[in-house]
């Protein structure tokens, strides 16, 4: 059986996935989480190599691009393939997709070579937008505006937008003509003061020329494939759901998901996709009514069990886990060392979701949904949700979790966040499980 490894690095996350010749993801994972430094862009040697190895981009192209934006010439890297920075974006949604009819796939990101937007229909461009223009970049560029870190603060830009005042709001389209590589220019033009106005600007810029993507992709199919970093931003996704008959976003939409991406390229047929439990292995007993035990008495716990998500979200083998019906928001935000305002999402077993929540809603966190109950600690100020659902057949240890907690509490649902602290990766493996649960004094099961 031959072996495909798919690696994206040298830029920030770096990841690598390997499957076979029958499209089995054998593995996905981020390098972050075995170098424990965040968004780490080197492969490093904790990544095992196997097989003919594919790139995430075309280096050349890359180094004109660099060139011109006075960035310099970085070193070819020595790999068997290289595939376009934008493909391997839509080949991880196209290869990955539940469903059989044919997608136009769409990628919106910060850069890749030169393309900063652009539209595949059977896998081929059919548009695109060029680089100094990009949305990912002006969201960036925003993020550190306010203060906060580009290349990674970004979803806290689009939470903080939740506290403006949401009946007005400035268009920031005109900062689209600059090259923001580095950052807004020093003389952006009149802007709010508020940072949290500012953020909703940002927001609502963003949404409205995302829409106008989606309405030119939407001529060649009513079934879209979306990915690209800037794919992470729910609320806009919410937005851009129903002007499709059918909607797949790849759970790790950013560069470190376009490993599985170039290696899906290289294969060129539909992987075996079944969910995001494809990283390192946690192979220990839990018993799922000790949890839900446990978390009704204390309120809080840390869980890490079973292969780590591939992806920037836990859900539900690498979690920190409360009680939504309490005012715990506080509490885990103070563990995770995180701004107070920063919201929760819930994690809610499928069948009950519609009874607490109206909206889109899926696995993977990928839609904000509008609360239809009273706890505060799963709702955002604006009265939203990141939902995540599990179904039945979820392979992992929270299904059984939060049925064992629903049996306890007559509540379906539980407060579902990252195991980790702010600034750090994710807890990976049980090394790291043992060290949160002594540092930070939250039981780690």
């Amino acid at each position: 059986m031959n072996k495909i490894t798919g690696i994206s690095s040298g830029f920030h996350d770096a990841a690598l996935s390997t499957i076979d010749d029958d499209g089995n993801i054998l593995f996905a994972g981020h390098t972050e989480r075995y170098s424990r430094i965040k968004n780490d862009p080197r492969l490093g040697p904790y990544m095992r190599i196997e097989g003919t190895t594919v790139f995430y981009e075309k280096p050349f192209r890359k180094n004109l691009r660099r060139l011109y934006a006075g960035q310099g010439w970085v070193p070819k890297p020595a790999y068997d393939h290289y595939v376009k920075h934008h493909w391997s974006h839509a080949a991880a949604a196209y290869y990955t997709r539940p469903w059989a009819d044919e997608p136009v796939c769409v990628v919106i990101d910060a850069i890749g070579e030169w393309d900063t937007c652009s539209i595949w229909y059977k896998k081929k461009k059919v548009w695109s937008k060029r680089y100094p223009w990009s949305l990912g970049l002006f969201y960036s560029a925003m993020t550190q505006h306010i203060g906060l870190k580009p290349m990674e603060d970004e979803y806290i830009t689009m939470g903080m937008a939740a506290f403006a005042w949401p009946h007005q709001s400035q268009d920031l389209s005109r900062l689209l003509k600059y090259n923001l590589h580095m950052g807004l220019p020093e003389n952006p033009g009149p802007m709010s003061v508020d940072k949290y106005q500012v953020a909703l600007d940002a927001q609502r810029t963003l949404e409205k020329h995302i829409i106008k993507i989606m309405e030119i992709a939407r001529i060649y199919s009513n079934c879209l494939c979306y990915g690209g970093g800037v794919a992470l931003n729910c609320v806009a996704n919410t937005k851009i759901h129903p002007m499709f008959d059918k909607v797949w976003i790849f759970p790790n939409p950013g560069d470190a998901g376009s490993s599985l991406g170039a290696a899906a390229a290289y294969l060129n047929k539909p992987l075996q996709f079944t969910d995001v439990y494809l990283g390192h292995d946690i192979q220990s007993h839990i018993n799922p009514k000790e949890v839900a035990q446990y978390l009704h008495t204390k309120g809080v716990c840390g869980v890490a069990h079973g292969k780590a998500e591939f992806g920037p979200r836990a859900l539900g083998n690498r979690s920190l886990l409360a009680d939504p019906r309490k005012d715990i928001k506080d509490t885990v935000n103070d563990i995770k060392r995180r701004q107070r305002f920063r919201p929760f999402a819930p994690v809610i077993l499928s069948e009950y979701a519609y009874k607490y929540f109206d909206g889109p809603m899926n696995e993977y966190m990928q839609y904000v949904a509008t609360a239809k109950h009273d706890y505060k600690s799963v709702t955002h100020v604006d009265g939203t949700a990141r939902v995540q659902i599990v179904k039945p057949d979820s392979k992992s240890i929270i299904r059984q979790i939060l049925e064992e907690w629903y049996e306890i509490t007559g509540c379906p649902m539980l407060l579902n966040t990252s195991l980790n602290i702010k600034g750090q990766p994710i807890v990976n493996t049980k090394t790291d499980a043992k060290a949160f649960e002594i540092k930070y004094g939250v039981r780690v099961f």
